[in-house]
């Protein structure tokens, strides 16, 4: 396995309320960021979001990848999972199996990152990964 690091800086974030009721709703974001580091390209993302009367966030989302990991060229698709709670979001990947395309065909791995609110628009990423 290989470890790549970086950091994902926000490019642009489009935040839609799809439902809301008693003070909890869901929303969709098309969200775009730019990797730096062990990948370099750009992530093109779709967000679910569950806000709670409480504040905090449960989401899900898919984000094509396109760009160099590792120094190969290619894209792959990551699942998202995560919790915001009170200033701090953990997110966790996995690549889905079968996403990789050019040098990048057969890529599985997981990562993820943990960024405070201030620090989401450059959170610092981290990727376990293999190219089989």
């Amino acid at each position: 396995m290989s470890n790549a690091t970086g950091t994902r800086a926000l490019k642009s974030w489009d935040e839609q309320d799809i439902t809301e009721t008693d003070g909890r709703k869901l929303t969709r974001s098309a969200v775009e960021y730019s990797y730096t580091g062990d990948i370099e390209g750009q992530g093109v993302q779709e967000y679910v979001m569950f806000y709670r009367s409480d504040d905090s966030t449960t989401f899900v989302g898919l984000e094509q990848v396109s760009g160099r990991l590792g120094g190969r060229s290619g894209s792959f698709v990551l699942q998202h999972t995560g919790e915001l709670t009170g200033t701090t979001a953990e997110v966790t990947w996995t690549v889905v199996p079968g996403s990789g395309t050019g040098e990048l065909t057969g890529l599985t791995g997981s990562g993820g990152f943990t960024a405070t609110h201030e620090e989401a628009g450059n959170a610092r990423y981290r990727l376990e990964y293999d190219l089989g």
